[in-house]
Protein backbone atom coordinates (compact mmCIF):
# COMPACT_ATOMS: atom_id res chain seq x y z
CA UNK A 1 0.00 0.00 0.00
CA UNK A 2 1.12 3.56 -0.67
CA UNK A 3 2.14 5.84 2.17
CA UNK A 4 -0.80 8.21 1.76
CA UNK A 5 -3.20 5.25 1.75
CA UNK A 6 -1.65 3.91 4.96
CA UNK A 7 -1.83 7.27 6.73
CA UNK A 8 -5.40 7.98 5.67
CA UNK A 9 -6.60 4.45 6.46
CA UNK A 10 -4.95 4.45 9.89
CA UNK A 11 -6.46 7.84 10.75
CA UNK A 12 -9.95 6.88 9.61
CA UNK A 13 -9.85 3.54 11.44
CA UNK A 14 -8.75 5.12 14.71
CA UNK A 15 -11.43 7.81 14.51
CA UNK A 16 -14.09 5.24 13.61
CA UNK A 17 -13.06 3.00 16.51
CA UNK A 18 -13.17 5.88 19.00
CA UNK A 19 -16.63 6.94 17.81
CA UNK A 20 -17.77 3.31 17.86
CA UNK A 21 -16.69 2.70 21.44
CA UNK A 22 -17.52 6.06 23.00
CA UNK A 23 -20.77 6.97 21.23
CA UNK A 24 -22.42 4.21 19.20
CA UNK A 25 -21.86 1.46 21.76
CA UNK A 26 -23.53 3.58 24.46
CA UNK A 27 -26.75 4.27 22.57
CA UNK A 28 -28.41 1.15 23.99
CA UNK A 29 -30.32 0.46 20.79
CA UNK A 30 -32.39 -2.73 20.56
CA UNK A 31 -30.56 -5.60 18.92
CA UNK A 32 -27.18 -4.92 17.33
CA UNK A 33 -25.04 -1.78 17.34
CA UNK A 34 -24.34 0.41 14.29
CA UNK A 35 -20.92 -0.64 13.05
CA UNK A 36 -19.01 2.44 11.90
CA UNK A 37 -15.78 0.46 11.74
CA UNK A 38 -17.33 -1.93 9.22
CA UNK A 39 -18.57 0.96 7.08
CA UNK A 40 -15.11 2.51 7.09
CA UNK A 41 -13.58 -0.73 5.87
CA UNK A 42 -16.21 -1.01 3.13
CA UNK A 43 -15.65 2.55 1.94
CA UNK A 44 -11.89 2.07 1.68
CA UNK A 45 -12.26 -1.33 0.01
CA UNK A 46 -14.66 0.08 -2.61
CA UNK A 47 -12.02 2.65 -3.58
CA UNK A 48 -8.74 0.75 -3.14
CA UNK A 49 -9.74 -2.76 -4.24
CA UNK A 50 -9.72 -6.24 -2.75
CA UNK A 51 -6.05 -6.48 -1.68
CA UNK A 52 -6.02 -3.20 0.21
CA UNK A 53 -9.54 -3.97 1.48
CA UNK A 54 -8.34 -7.21 3.06
CA UNK A 55 -5.36 -5.48 4.71
CA UNK A 56 -7.49 -2.60 5.99
CA UNK A 57 -10.14 -5.03 7.23
CA UNK A 58 -7.62 -7.13 9.12
CA UNK A 59 -6.08 -4.06 10.79
CA UNK A 60 -9.51 -2.67 11.69
CA UNK A 61 -10.64 -5.99 13.17
CA UNK A 62 -7.43 -6.34 15.14
CA UNK A 63 -7.93 -2.87 16.61
CA UNK A 64 -11.47 -3.84 17.60
CA UNK A 65 -10.22 -7.08 19.17
CA UNK A 66 -7.66 -5.24 21.28
CA UNK A 67 -9.70 -2.15 22.20
CA UNK A 68 -11.53 -2.24 25.54
CA UNK A 69 -14.12 -3.40 26.41
CA UNK A 70 -13.51 -6.31 24.03
CA UNK A 71 -14.94 -9.54 25.41
CA UNK A 72 -13.94 -12.00 22.70
CA UNK A 73 -10.83 -13.79 21.50
CA UNK A 74 -8.18 -11.72 19.75
CA UNK A 75 -8.27 -12.23 16.01
CA UNK A 76 -11.95 -13.10 15.79
CA UNK A 77 -13.19 -9.85 14.33
CA UNK A 78 -9.93 -9.38 12.41
CA UNK A 79 -10.71 -12.53 10.42
CA UNK A 80 -14.28 -11.39 9.78
CA UNK A 81 -13.35 -7.90 8.54
CA UNK A 82 -10.47 -9.25 6.47
CA UNK A 83 -12.85 -11.49 4.52
CA UNK A 84 -15.50 -8.78 4.25
CA UNK A 85 -12.99 -6.18 3.05
CA UNK A 86 -11.65 -8.57 0.43
CA UNK A 87 -15.12 -9.40 -0.87
CA UNK A 88 -16.18 -5.75 -0.96
CA UNK A 89 -13.04 -4.80 -2.88
CA UNK A 90 -13.92 -7.32 -5.59
CA UNK A 91 -16.92 -5.17 -6.54
CA UNK A 92 -14.68 -2.24 -7.47
CA UNK A 93 -15.08 -1.60 -11.21
CA UNK A 94 -12.11 -1.25 -13.56
CA UNK A 95 -12.71 2.48 -13.87
CA UNK A 96 -12.46 2.88 -10.09
CA UNK A 97 -15.87 4.55 -9.74
CA UNK A 98 -19.34 3.13 -9.38
CA UNK A 99 -21.95 4.58 -11.73
CA UNK A 100 -24.66 4.68 -9.05
CA UNK A 101 -25.15 4.22 -5.32
CA UNK A 102 -26.97 0.92 -5.80
CA UNK A 103 -23.88 -1.30 -5.71
CA UNK A 104 -22.36 0.30 -2.56
CA UNK A 105 -25.68 -0.01 -0.71
CA UNK A 106 -25.97 -3.66 -1.73
CA UNK A 107 -22.41 -4.18 -0.52
CA UNK A 108 -23.27 -2.56 2.83
CA UNK A 109 -26.34 -4.77 3.29
CA UNK A 110 -24.44 -7.92 2.33
CA UNK A 111 -21.51 -7.00 4.56
CA UNK A 112 -23.79 -6.38 7.56
CA UNK A 113 -25.40 -9.79 7.13
CA UNK A 114 -22.23 -11.72 6.36
CA UNK A 115 -20.14 -10.09 9.09
CA UNK A 116 -22.76 -10.92 11.72
CA UNK A 117 -23.03 -14.50 10.51
CA UNK A 118 -19.26 -14.92 10.32
CA UNK A 119 -18.78 -13.41 13.76
CA UNK A 120 -21.38 -15.74 15.26
CA UNK A 121 -19.96 -18.72 13.36
CA UNK A 122 -16.40 -18.12 14.49
CA UNK A 123 -17.70 -17.63 18.04
CA UNK A 124 -19.48 -20.99 17.89
CA UNK A 125 -16.23 -22.64 16.79
CA UNK A 126 -14.33 -21.24 19.79
CA UNK A 127 -17.13 -22.04 22.24
CA UNK A 128 -18.91 -18.66 22.41
CA UNK A 129 -22.66 -19.31 22.24
CA UNK A 130 -23.85 -15.78 22.97
CA UNK A 131 -25.71 -15.61 19.67
CA UNK A 132 -28.07 -18.38 20.80
CA UNK A 133 -29.18 -16.39 23.84
CA UNK A 134 -29.51 -13.03 22.12
CA UNK A 135 -31.23 -14.27 18.97
CA UNK A 136 -29.41 -14.41 15.68
CA UNK A 137 -32.42 -13.36 13.62
CA UNK A 138 -32.94 -10.08 15.46
CA UNK A 139 -29.21 -9.36 15.28
CA UNK A 140 -29.18 -9.82 11.50
CA UNK A 141 -32.21 -7.59 11.02
CA UNK A 142 -31.09 -4.76 13.29
CA UNK A 143 -27.45 -4.84 12.13
CA UNK A 144 -28.50 -4.53 8.50
CA UNK A 145 -31.03 -1.80 9.27
CA UNK A 146 -28.67 0.30 11.36
CA UNK A 147 -25.79 0.03 8.88
CA UNK A 148 -28.03 0.93 5.94
CA UNK A 149 -29.30 3.99 7.80
CA UNK A 150 -25.80 5.11 8.71
CA UNK A 151 -24.17 4.32 5.35
CA UNK A 152 -25.49 7.30 3.30
CA UNK A 153 -23.97 9.72 5.83
CA UNK A 154 -20.56 8.04 6.06
CA UNK A 155 -19.63 5.85 3.07
CA UNK A 156 -19.80 8.53 0.30
CA UNK A 157 -17.80 10.97 2.43
CA UNK A 158 -15.13 8.39 3.25
CA UNK A 159 -14.89 7.28 -0.38
CA UNK A 160 -14.43 10.90 -1.47
CA UNK A 161 -11.64 11.34 1.09
CA UNK A 162 -9.92 8.18 -0.13
CA UNK A 163 -10.07 9.29 -3.78
CA UNK A 164 -8.84 12.77 -2.96
CA UNK A 165 -5.90 11.51 -0.91
CA UNK A 166 -4.86 8.92 -3.50
CA UNK A 167 -6.29 9.68 -6.95
CA UNK A 168 -6.56 6.76 -9.34
CA UNK A 169 -5.16 7.51 -12.82
CA UNK A 170 -7.53 4.96 -14.39
CA UNK A 171 -10.55 6.68 -12.87
CA UNK A 172 -9.32 10.08 -14.04
CA UNK A 173 -8.73 8.78 -17.55
CA UNK A 174 -12.19 7.22 -17.66
CA UNK A 175 -13.88 10.32 -16.30
CA UNK A 176 -12.18 12.74 -18.68
CA UNK A 177 -9.19 13.26 -20.88
CA UNK A 178 -10.27 10.91 -23.68
CA UNK A 179 -12.03 13.52 -25.78
CA UNK A 180 -9.17 13.95 -28.25
CA UNK A 181 -8.91 10.26 -29.01
CA UNK A 182 -12.64 9.91 -29.32
CA UNK A 183 -12.88 12.88 -31.67
CA UNK A 184 -10.12 11.43 -33.85
CA UNK A 185 -11.71 8.01 -34.12
CA UNK A 186 -15.31 9.04 -34.51
CA UNK A 187 -14.75 11.85 -37.01
CA UNK A 188 -16.16 10.69 -40.39
CA UNK A 189 -13.82 12.90 -42.41
CA UNK A 190 -10.50 11.81 -40.93
CA UNK A 191 -7.89 14.34 -39.91
CA UNK A 192 -9.69 17.46 -41.19
CA UNK A 193 -11.99 17.68 -38.18
CA UNK A 194 -9.67 15.88 -35.75
CA UNK A 195 -7.12 18.67 -35.41
CA UNK A 196 -8.45 19.79 -32.02
CA UNK A 197 -11.28 19.36 -29.55
CA UNK A 198 -13.21 22.36 -30.82
CA UNK A 199 -13.61 20.85 -34.31
CA UNK A 200 -12.59 24.10 -36.05
CA UNK A 201 -10.64 24.13 -39.28
CA UNK A 202 -7.11 25.46 -39.43
CA UNK A 203 -5.86 28.59 -41.15
CA UNK A 204 -5.41 26.85 -44.48
CA UNK A 205 -9.01 27.56 -45.52
CA UNK A 206 -12.56 26.46 -44.97
CA UNK A 207 -12.56 23.65 -47.49
CA UNK A 208 -8.95 22.47 -47.61
CA UNK A 209 -5.43 23.52 -48.31
CA UNK A 210 -5.81 24.13 -52.07
CA UNK A 211 -8.19 23.44 -54.90
CA UNK A 212 -6.09 20.58 -56.25
CA UNK A 213 -5.60 19.08 -52.81
CA UNK A 214 -9.36 18.61 -52.39
CA UNK A 215 -9.51 15.97 -55.11
CA UNK A 216 -6.18 14.34 -54.33
CA UNK A 217 -6.65 10.72 -53.22
CA UNK A 218 -5.35 9.61 -49.85
CA UNK A 219 -1.86 8.24 -50.13
CA UNK A 220 -0.63 5.11 -48.39
CA UNK A 221 -3.90 4.55 -46.52
CA UNK A 222 -3.48 7.80 -44.54
CA UNK A 223 -6.58 9.05 -42.76
CA UNK A 224 -5.83 12.76 -42.92
CA UNK A 225 -4.00 13.44 -46.19
CA UNK A 226 -6.96 13.63 -48.61
CA UNK A 227 -8.67 16.78 -47.31
CA UNK A 228 -12.38 17.16 -46.66
CA UNK A 229 -13.56 15.60 -49.93
CA UNK A 230 -11.44 12.46 -49.86
CA UNK A 231 -13.32 9.22 -50.32
CA UNK A 232 -14.68 7.95 -46.99
CA UNK A 233 -14.12 4.36 -48.14
CA UNK A 234 -10.40 4.85 -47.77
CA UNK A 235 -10.70 6.15 -44.24
CA UNK A 236 -10.77 3.27 -41.81
CA UNK A 237 -11.40 4.32 -38.23
CA UNK A 238 -9.90 2.20 -35.49
CA UNK A 239 -12.11 0.48 -32.96
CA UNK A 240 -12.12 1.31 -29.28
CA UNK A 241 -11.10 -1.81 -27.32
CA UNK A 242 -12.81 -1.59 -25.78
CA UNK A 243 -17.44 -3.65 16.51
CA UNK A 244 -19.79 -6.31 16.73
CA UNK A 245 -21.11 -7.43 20.06
CA UNK A 246 -23.46 -10.31 20.62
Amino acid sequence: MRLNRVLLSATLLVVALVVQVTILARLQLPGATPDLLLLTVLALALVYGHTSGAVVGFCAGLLADLAPPADHAVGRYALVLCLVGYAAGLTRPETGRHRSATVPMIVVAGAALSSTLLYAGVGALVGDGAARHVGLGSLLLTATLYDLLLAPFTVPFLMALARRADPDPLAEAAGGGSGTAADTVLSPFGGAFARGRTGKLGRTGKLGRSRSARWAPASGGSTGGGGLLSRPARHKAGRIKGIKRL
